[in-house]
């Protein structure tokens, strides 16, 4: 009865407001996201410690940090709270313009660098009161797993070889071109297949351990294999590692022409035949239904799609890299 009792006096304003306290570390910081003045959290918290049995949050110098209890309560709460939002909102037909919810979007950070941002300015446009919540894709995450249980709506990504347990929907195809330094002999004179080979390549760091990745995937169904000296995690600082070495990355071609454009590289052919980066946009059964997750869907595709917009201008650009290549 004591159990049940204690049940019946919490309510989702103290889930959100234990979560939000817990996660900011910060009274004041919280009652700024809550949009609550700060003894009202501090009440609010109050009630919660009283329930717990414990302080939830202590200091500890200049700062504060959760407990052991307090810990503990963070993804229980947050699941609580996404359980909630998700209660009522896909069960009426989905209004983005009213909606409020919280998208999240799990996504390689080797896509064309403005796709992200783009997409967040139109989430933020047609579905003002919506949350969204942008997650990297590494070793250390399974997008399976995020999918299955609800951590994420959408992973966006190429994958050779894309789930088959998972929905799937394609977004854009990108010829695969090598960028590199001004500087780099291959400007001046071209090179082989075998020179491309041969030469020094900076490649990302692997999702998975093991696992070679779309450039080396093909080649080992070729028989070939690319000298890779050095690896990076951070897909987004290669252009700039590039740009001061002789350092060759191999990628797709719109990913390299937002950094050819502000950065001193080249974009060249790649000598050796590979097919274009398919990237494609993967969804979870349980998500399939939801009118939300469906507009998220349509929403990325249709950015996407103003992407491909572009690539008439691309296709003349890349005449004229062949005009004026080597030969």
């Amino acid at each position: 009865m004591r159990d049940q009792a204690l049940f019946d006096k919490i309510d989702l304003h103290l889930i959100r407001v234990l979560h939000t306290v817990m996660t900011e570390r910060s009274v004041s910081r919280a009652a700024v996201k809550l949009g609550m003045h700060q003894p009202a959290v501090s009440a609010a918290l109050k009630r919660l410690r009283e329930f717990a049995g414990d302080p939830l949050l202590v200091r500890s110098g200049a700062h504060m940090v959760p407990t052991d209890v307090g810990l503990r309560m963070v993804e229980p709460a947050a699941s609580i709270l996404r359980a909630a939002e998700g209660l009522f909102t896909d069960v009426r037909r989905f209004d983005a313009r009213s909606a409020q919810r919280t998208f999240r979007v799990a996504a390689s950070d080797y896509l064309d660098p403005l796709f992200l941002p783009r997409l967040m300015v139109r989430l933020r446009q047609e579905a003002p009161q919506c949350a969204v919540e942008f997650y990297p894709l590494s070793a250390e995450t399974s997008y399976r797993q995020q999918l299955e249980q609800g951590d994420v709506d959408v992973v966006i990504g190429n994958w050779p070889s894309p789930s088959e347990d998972l929905h799937m929907g394609r977004l854009f195809g990108d010829e695969v071109v090598c960028l590199v330094s001004q500087r780099h002999p291959a400007v001046r004179r071209g090179w082989t297949p075998e020179q491309w080979l041969t030469a020094e390549h900076l490649a990302p760091t692997p999702l998975h351990p093991g696992a070679k990745g779309f450039i080396d995937d093909h080649l080992a169904a070729q028989g070939l294999t690319r000298h890779i000296a050095a690896r990076c995690a951070h897909f987004g600082q290669i252009p700039a590692m590039v740009a001061d070495s002789l350092l060759v990355l191999t990628t797709g071609r719109q990913y390299c022409e937002r950094f050819a454009a502000t950065l001193p590289l080249a974009i060249l052919p790649c000598p050796v035949p590979l097919p274009r980066m398919m990237y494609y946009q993967l969804w979870h059964a349980r998500a399939h239904q939801s009118d939300a997750v469906r507009w998220l869907r349509d929403t990325i595709k249709s950015v996407a799609a103003g992407l491909r917009a572009a690539e008439p201008a691309a296709r003349r650009r890349r005449a004229a890299e062949t005009d004026a290549a080597p030969t």
